[in-house]
């Protein structure tokens, strides 16, 4: 029943499509579609209708019943943000100066274009968040102009910055060493460097570590944001830093834009090494320093750098095909290479199998050493130190003092005396004050060297020693009055084994020709001026006075000294004034009249006499070395380098010497030190005062003063004690020295010719008018064309023709390699010959490349380039506790934690005990 049902419905359905079909065409199938669909789509389309409006109806009727009152400041707003923008007009005055506007305004531009405008056209285009941007920018230069110009900078270019940089030196010295003392056979990594260079600076600064900011990207990031957050809340109004968006784009674009890409530039050891051999680019390169550097180099990446620019070059000119006499120049040329490649293939083998050759060592066990003369050592200043350590450690050195005192003493007689005789022919007679020094500083050497009593004695015929004391006795003294004994001690060091035989045995002597360079080159090279050199007294400060200072005055009990320093008063230059700014030749000086007292049992005296502050120091320095106990006791006011001439610091120094002198003449000082009355007494006395600054024996002051504290746990401006030389820059040229060249091991002689070499240097230069210099040279640094040129150089190097520079690709490692080698080169070409002979040819080239080395590693610079910033800002902003925040910024330091713990770790048995 079912089926027949189905069926006849199927049958029906067909035969109703197909009479459709027939009547109404094959389109009858789409007319039914698009009715059905329009039907559908006006159904749904009049509802819509109709429910949106009843819904506005409805919320209508509502509005008031159930929402709030719009606030009257939502329509202004928005009534405000419709209406024409503001013109912001920028002042493009930023510093004052013109000439530095200009390329000011310029970065702006530019820095704003290219790390701004690029991205934020495609947001918006509205003019007025850039223009307050920028307002930002300006706004914040003008304040940082403003403050520069408030600073005196003097302190830190001539300071500061050579402190930094000495201590970062002392730093690495120390690192390099640390590493050495770790394993002698196996060579540290330039990791093993790095991370011990962060130790010994936790060790010294103590209280601050750089090595997160230096070694980790991001957290280099946070702190330069960090800081830009801090300078911007300095120099920005406090309406645009409390503008959050405006502050975090100025901040970016100072820290990621400006900032960071500039200290990777200057921290780049390539850029480094290009900019080093710019600097010299008028220097030729030396042959033999350029295979020197061969011969030492300990990376292999450089040696093989040379030895395939060297094959690379036979290749090229084995190729030309040449004749006549140019033939002769390629083959000079190819035989060069073949040498130079032959050195660098062997040196690169023994680095690799680890089998290094020490010179010294090869020389002294298998070499044939060149001779060097006794009569060549004594007058040349290196090979004279070594000698002189081998004389101590015989005990042979009196015999050596003895013959270097009677040189100096014969120099200075025969300068006295050819100063009184050009006296006596002007009708000056001072005969007998003058022969009087001179036999008080010969019966000085007697008692010193020959007497019974001296310790230790030079042992020479006794017949020899009578015959000088008997002439000491009734002759005028001569300069050559110790020559006859002066040769038995040269005859006696000479060809006694103790002495020079057996010091050519020694392995100072090899020491020595190392110094000499003469290992490799048999040839004697001592000092140019070796014949003319002259020593002034025994190292050891036998004698301590000048011939000037020797005088018969002697201390009395009964004597009473009183004295005090007159008010200062302005004049022109007078000797005989109370006390004044005097200018005599062009030199402007302080001079301070001292009232003096002296009562005996019999008698009292007064008088007036005219002293200089150099007049305290010289003699304050004499007293301190003779009695050493005074220099923990008296203190002598500081010296101001810089603008000491104004009217508030001197009479602040004048009642600090009135002080001084008085602690010095009290009773319990005079009976303290009897001997000292002899000094003062001189000092006082109503004569023009001679300083210690004759030939024959001045003292020179220690070139690192003694401290409580160990120096080379401590920062180089710890040693630089004002009150010590009169001349800050060399007293901090001789710093440098010492850390660049590691001479605190050398005895003082050696120390001695330095500053005398450093003072012939700087007087041939500047004269006595460098301090003069310095503030000359720092008020160019810091004028208006000097700025303008630094922010110009700045401009095109970021942005060259007004384009941001591209990324500056790595340059490929073979030819880093060679730029270092270059740079060695040229570095070592330009050491003056003096300065070899100085300090010797050896610690000159391991100094120069020490220094050189220190600039091979990017995180070492990094830390110097951010010391230098810190210093910097804390110049900038000397009443903001600066040292504080970056004592925070830098405390997640991995080194200084492990610092803290250790100090923990050694202080914990301590406190138990207590």
């Amino acid at each position: 029943m079912l089926t027949e049902t189905s069926l006849s419905i199927w049958g029906w359905g067909s035969l109703g499509i197909v009479l459709s079909l027939i009547t109404f065409g094959p389109f009858v199938i789409f007319y039914l579609a698009f009715y059905i669909l329009c039907f559908v789509g006006g159904g749904f389309v009049v509802t819509l209708l109709f429910g949106k409006t009843n819904s506005e109806k409805y919320l209508e009727q509502c509005e008031h019943s159930f929402l709030p009152p719009t606030s009257t400041g939502i329509p202004k707003c928005l009534e405000e943000m419709k209406r024409e923008a503001r013109t912001i007009k920028i002042d493009r005055r930023l510093t004052g100066a013109n000439i530095i506007d200009e390329p000011l305004q310029q970065v702006i531009q530019f820095s704003l274009r290219d790390y701004v405008q690029y991205w934020y056209y495609t947001l918006s285009d509205d003019e007025s968040f850039l223009l307050e941007i920028r307002q930002a920018l300006q706004n914040a230069l003008v304040q940082f102009a403003t403050r520069s110009k408030e600073i005196d900078w003097q302190p830190y270019f001539t300071t500061r910055i050579v402190d930094d940089f000495g201590t970062h030196l002392r730093v690495f010295r120390k690192a390099q060493q640390k590493i050495t003392e770790k394993d002698d056979q196996v060579k540290g990594t330039a990791e093993d460097l790095v991370d011990t260079f962060f130790e010994v600076e936790v060790e010294m600064e103590k209280d601050v570590c750089r090595d997160l900011v230096c070694t980790s990207p991001k957290d280099e990031e946070g702190f330069l944001r960090d800081l830009c957050e801090v300078l911007l809340y300095l120099l920005l109004p406090p309406g645009d830093f409390q503008n959050k968006i405006m502050r975090y784009f100025v901040r970016e674009i100072l820290a990621r834009g400006i900032l960071l890409p500039l200290i990777n530039q200057l921290s780049d050891p390539d850029y480094i090494n290009q900019y080093v051999i710019w600097m010299i680019r008028d220097s030729n390169c030396n042959y033999e320093a350029f295979m020197n550097i061969i011969k030492l180099s300990d990376n292999i990446g450089e040696l093989e750098a040379v030895r395939d620019k060297a094959a690379e070059e036979l290749q090229y000119l084995r190729s030309l095909d040449t004749a006549g006499d140019d033939i002769n120049t390629i083959k000079n040329q190819i035989n060069s290479l073949l040498f130079v490649k032959k050195v660098c293939d062997s040196r690169i083998q023994r680095l690799q199998s680890g089998k290094e050759i020490n010179t010294v060592k090869l020389a002294a066990n298998f070499g044939k050493l060149c001779t060097v003369p006794l009569d060549s050592i004594l007058v040349d200043n290196v090979a004279l130190q070594f000698f002189m350590d081998y004389m101590q450690q015989t005990g042979g050195q009196a015999h050596l003092f003895f013959w270097m005192t009677v040189e100096g003493y014969r120099v200075t007689a025969q300068q006295q005396l050819e100063v009184l005789s050009s006296r006596q022919k002007d009708g000056k007679h001072q005969t007998n004050q003058t022969k009087g020094l001179l036999r008080a500083a010969a019966v000085g050497i007697y008692e010193q060297y020959l007497s019974e009593k001296a310790s230790p004695r030079v042992t020479v015929d006794d017949y020899l020693v009578a015959k000088l004391a008997d002439t000491l006795n009734h002759e005028d003294p001569t300069p050559e009055i110790f020559d006859d004994i002066q040769r038995k001690v040269y005859e006696l060091m000479l060809r006694d084994e103790r002495f020079y035989p057996s010091f050519r045995q020694n392995a100072l002597y090899v020491r020595m020709l190392a110094e000499l360079d003469m290992l490799k080159d048999p040839s004697f090279r001592g000092s140019d001026d070796g014949d003319g050199e002259s020593f002034n007294g025994s190292p050891t400060g036998s004698i301590n006075l000048s011939l000037d200072d020797l005088s018969n005055v002697s201390s009395d009990d009964s004597v009473q000294l009183h004295a005090y320093i007159s008010d200062t008063v302005y004049a022109d230059y007078d000797p005989y004034a109370v006390a004044g700014v005097c200018n005599d030749h062009g030199k402007t000086y302080a001079l301070y009249a001292i009232t003096v007292h002296r009562r005996s049992l019999n008698s009292e005296e007064m008088w007036k006499t005219y002293r200089r502050y150099s007049d305290f120091h010289d003699f304050h320095m004499r007293i301190t070395e003779q009695f050493e106990n005074l220099s923990s006791i008296l203190k002598l006011p500081g010296k101001k380098t810089f603008n000491n001439m104004d009217r508030d610091f001197l009479e602040k120094r004048k009642k600090d010497l009135n002080a001084y002198l008085q602690l010095l003449l009290t009773p319990e000082m005079m009976k303290a030190s009897p001997a000292l009355a002899h000094y003062v007494y001189d000092f006082l006395e109503n004569k023009a005062y001679s300083k210690g600054k004759g030939d024959f024996a001045r003292k020179v002051p220690p070139l690192i003063p003694k401290t409580d504290s160990d120096p080379e746990h401590c920062r180089v401006s710890a040693q630089l004690d004002d009150t010590v030389d009169d001349n800050i820059p060399l007293r901090v040229m001789l710093l440098l020295m010492d850390e660049v060249f590691d001479l605190k091991e050398r005895n003082q002689w050696l120390r001695r010719n330095i500053k005398n070499l450093l003072q012939q240097l700087i007087r041939a230069t500047y004269g006595d008018t460098i301090n003069r210099k310095i503030v000359d040279h720092v008020d160019w640094m810091t004028s208006p064309e000097q700025v303008a040129d630094l922010v110009k150089r700045f401009r095109d190097a970021f942005w060259p023709n007004g384009i941001l520079a591209e990324t500056v690709p790595c340059r490929d490692k073979a030819i880093r390699m060679r730029t270092r080698v270059a740079g060695k080169t040229k570095l070592l070409s330009i050491m003056p010959d003096e300065l070899k002979h100085i300090i010797g040819a050896e610690t000159t080239r391991k100094g120069i490349l020490r220094v050189f080395e220190m600039f091979q590693h990017n995180q070492l610079n990094r830390r110097m380039v951010y010391v230098f910033l810190e210093g910097f800002l804390e110049t900038l902003f000397p009443q903001y506790k600066f040292r504080e925040l970056f004592n925070r910024l830098h405390s997640r330091s991995k080194q200084m934690q492990k610092y803290k713990q250790k100090l923990q770790t050694t202080q914990a048995p301590s406190l138990q005990k207590r």
